[in-house]
């Protein structure tokens, strides 16, 4: 019997419009109340997971940052990190500035950015049908480099973000010289959808993700089971990118979306429905029911 279910957001339990289904949300309530832990593992910040954590009723624990934090929602606190020091960040941001590449700086509690563009615009947009509680904080930053001079907030990970491939390519092979970080290998194009009115937008963009080396998803959720006391083979993973890739190959059985980036569908043991067709759901109820 599988004990512990670790899902990612974006792409695999959210569909493109940032929500999680009714049905969704029935399912995983459903494998709770059955003694199952179900969390949420994301790159995303403490507050943008705290919300949908709450929603799904998922109340226990949940890994942000990609892996850089687990929190502990019953006491309010960070029980595991490896965040990024503030010198690297100071870095990498220097290098993105010199070639005018897009980037923002995820801490535990906020996007920082410099403009609403790619990722950062979707999670605005996604603010925008949000009770303000349930929000995404993004804190617009004129003058980045002062500001996390300045701060005394935590650094989880960097996401650059560009719609020229060649470009984008460039500015990786210099992040790649820089020490001690680990360079996600997002070699697809993001598609994320936005209403502007009654009309679907697409935002198409090539981004990768920077964080403190070894820090992942998977080490996060071995933390978690050594904790609980669970087994490696009694865990299920979900995910659909590169970033889910070693929980996906680790876990008990590990379950892409179909439509996932290919290096990972290669490493599942299983294919689920997309995003929209609640692929999340429908996984949980073969393997779990």
């Amino acid at each position: 019997m599988y004990k512990l279910v670790a899902i990612d957001l974006d792409g695999t339990m959210l569909n493109s419009y940032g929500i999680v289904t009714e049905n969704t949300k029935k399912i995983i309530k459903k494998a709770i109340e059955n003694g199952i832990e179900v969390i949420i593992a994301s790159g995303r910040p403490i507050d943008s997971i705290k919300a949908i954590a709450k929603e799904i009723g998922s109340e226990n624990y949940f890994i942000a940052g990609n892996g850089a934090l687990v929190y502990d929602m019953k006491k309010n606190q960070v029980i595991y990190e490896k965040y990024m020091s503030k010198q690297k960040v100071l870095e990498i941001i220097k290098i993105c500035e010199e070639n005018s590449i897009s980037y923002n700086v995820y801490t535990e509690k906020s996007i920082l950015a410099t403009n609403l563009k790619y990722n950062v615009l979707y999670y605005h947009k996604e603010n925008l049908k949000k009770e303000e509680n349930k929000r995404t904080i993004i804190n617009i930053v004129t003058d980045m480099y002062k500001y996390i001079q300045d701060t005394d907030e935590k650094f989880l990970k960097i996401t650059i973000c560009d719609d020229s491939k060649a470009i984008f390519n460039s500015i990786i092979r210099k992040l790649r010289n820089i020490g001690e970080i680990e360079v996600l290998d997002v070699s697809h194009i993001s598609r994320k959808v936005i209403k502007q009115g009654t009309e679907d937008i697409t935002i198409e963009y090539y981004y990768t993700e920077i964080s403190l080396k070894d820090v992942d998803k998977w080490n996060a959720i071995e933390y978690l089971s050594e904790k609980l006391n669970i087994k490696k083979e009694e865990i299920i993973t979900i995910g659909d990118n590169i970033n889910d890739k070693k929980m996906i190959q680790n876990a008990g059985i590990g379950i892409v979306m179909e439509g996932s980036t290919p290096t990972v569908i290669k490493e599942a043991d299983y294919v689920t429905n997309s995003n929209n067709e609640e692929g999340v759901a429908k996984a949980i109820e073969k393997f779990c029911f």
